[in-house]
């Protein structure tokens, strides 16, 4: 302990006597050029400064992780620390980043990193969109949290089985049914109006962020087909070009189950990463429904 405190205070000393030549021992070119020592001396402290301030930069984001090859290990949320000044601005930025550099083994899905194939959709601090268009919370006091879509079968990490949500999207038979083939035989035309009644409907990316976002799906998922197939479906309702729009709605409101399982939450209107309106597709589809039929029908229930 003795020896300890004898080094120690040794090396204070000798600080002290030899605080007085640093300038000249870490800049000899500069000997003789007092002010242009000065500044190099602080240049290097503001370098410090520099460095101080970019471990301030590091942002946490914590990722559900689970593994089916390890049973015995709970779900849980994993930390990692990612320098944003060497860090794209997306979190599917950060996504890559880490599993680049720190945890090769995390698994999620992502592809074309522009918003249309939706394949990289989680959930990023509560709310379902996809991370290529989600920027960085540039907050670094608090951590950005990353699960998968909710209420869905986790494969691994943040990636979730969509098997049930790809059958529902086929079973509204997401394609142009026409009962002949077109005048010129290539191709069904359509004018410039009829063709705007598609915006806001085409664009959907089947991401799934609006069905995983809605209580309704969540409650019945076998049965409700969710707001991503009734948007698609209405897609081809309001299409002029198709010749079974009609055979469409019966077939979504043959029982209650289908299409009056949507209560208007307009959870999925809020979660759409693309801003579409699945809630007001759906409500126009069943306003199709209505009128069309006579009122007595629905009389006393």
């Amino acid at each position: 302990m003795l020896k300890r405190w004898i080094r120690h205070g040794y090396k204070k000393v000798a600080g002290l006597f030899s605080k007085a030549d640093t300038r000249t021992k870490r800049f000899p070119v500069l000997e003789g050029h007092p002010l242009a020592q000065e500044h190099a001396e602080a240049a290097v402290e503001t370098q410090g400064t520099i460095q101080e301030n970019l471990n301030a930069l590091k942002k946490e984001f914590q990722i559900y992780r689970w593994n089916p090859d390890f049973p015995n290990t709970k779900p849980h949320l994993q930390s990692y620390f990612v320098d944003l000044s060497t860090c794209g601005p997306m979190v599917l930025d950060a996504l890559q980043k880490i599993k680049a550099e720190e945890d090769s083994s995390l698994s999620y899905r992502r592809s074309c990193r522009e918003g249309i194939c939706g394949s990289c959709a989680m959930n990023i601090d509560g709310t379902n969109t996809v991370a290529c268009l989600r920027p960085i919370d540039a907050d670094t006091t608090k951590p950005t949290t990353i699960t998968p879509l909710p209420h869905m079968f986790a494969i691994k990490d943040l990636v979730v089985d969509l098997t049930n949500f790809y059958q529902q999207y086929k079973s509204i038979e997401p394609w142009l049914k026409a009962r002949q083939r077109p005048e010129d035989g290539r191709e069904y035309r359509q004018s410039p109006k009829d063709r705007k009644k598609l915006d806001g409907l085409y664009e959907c990316i089947l991401c799934a962020c609006c069905s995983t976002s809605c209580p309704s799906y969540w409650w019945n998922p076998e049965e409700f087909p969710g707001p991503a197939a009734l948007l698609h479906a209405y897609r081809w309702v309001c299409d002029s070009r198709d010749d079974f729009a009609d055979e469409r709605v019966q077939a979504l409101t043959e029982d209650l189950k289908s299409l009056y399982r949507c209560r208007t939450i307009k959870n999925c209107t809020v979660n759409c990463p693309k801003s579409l309106d699945p809630a007001n597709a759906i409500h126009k589809m069943k306003t199709r429904h209505l009128v069309s039929q006579p009122v007595e029908l629905f009389e006393g229930q």
